[in-house]
């Protein structure tokens, strides 16, 4: 059954229905609410009133996807990436990814440790290969070097 989106109650509820799963910025809401046929008048409303009743958070939603992606073994470079694609500030994503308290180099270390065993690269192309993957996960050039080389910090 497909609820119309036509009061705004209703988009009330469904945006509350989607904040109840899980943080969402006001970008990926308002898009998720769009798809949904609300219309954006409401919309912005709805959201508004959300954001005023503490609700909806872009600080809990950036607190939230940092640590969820680097759980999931990304780096700084790869979730400043995918929340600036997200529609949030710049200056906000840098806060809260300096706000985290995560220690890049240790996840780095454990993400290297799960992929590749814990094993230094013996020539250069495996060398290249390690590289790769953690550059494609992102973290730096100079903290993929660094670890590389067998160098703690």
């Amino acid at each position: 059954m497909t609820v119309v989106l036509d009061n705004p109650l209703a988009v009330r509820r469904a945006a509350m229905d989607l904040l109840a799963r899980r943080e969402h910025g006001r970008v990926e809401l308002t898009r998720k609410l769009r798809k949904r046929g609300a219309p954006e008048d409401m919309i912005d409303t709805a959201l508004q009133q959300l954001s005023e009743e503490g609700l909806l958070s872009e600080a809990r939603y950036l607190e939230s996807f940092v640590a969820y992606r680097a759980r999931a073994g990304y780096g700084p470079l790869r979730i400043r990436e995918e929340l600036g694609q997200r529609g949030l500030a710049r200056g906000d994503i840098d806060q809260a990814l300096h706000e985290s308290g995560i220690d890049w180099f240790e996840q780095l270390r454990e993400t290297w440790q799960r992929k590749f065993a814990g094993r230094l690269p013996g020539d250069a192309r495996e060398r290249a290969q390690q590289g790769r993957f953690l550059a494609y996960r992102g973290y730096s050039l100079d903290m993929i070097g660094r670890l590389l080389r067998g160098c703690d910090e």
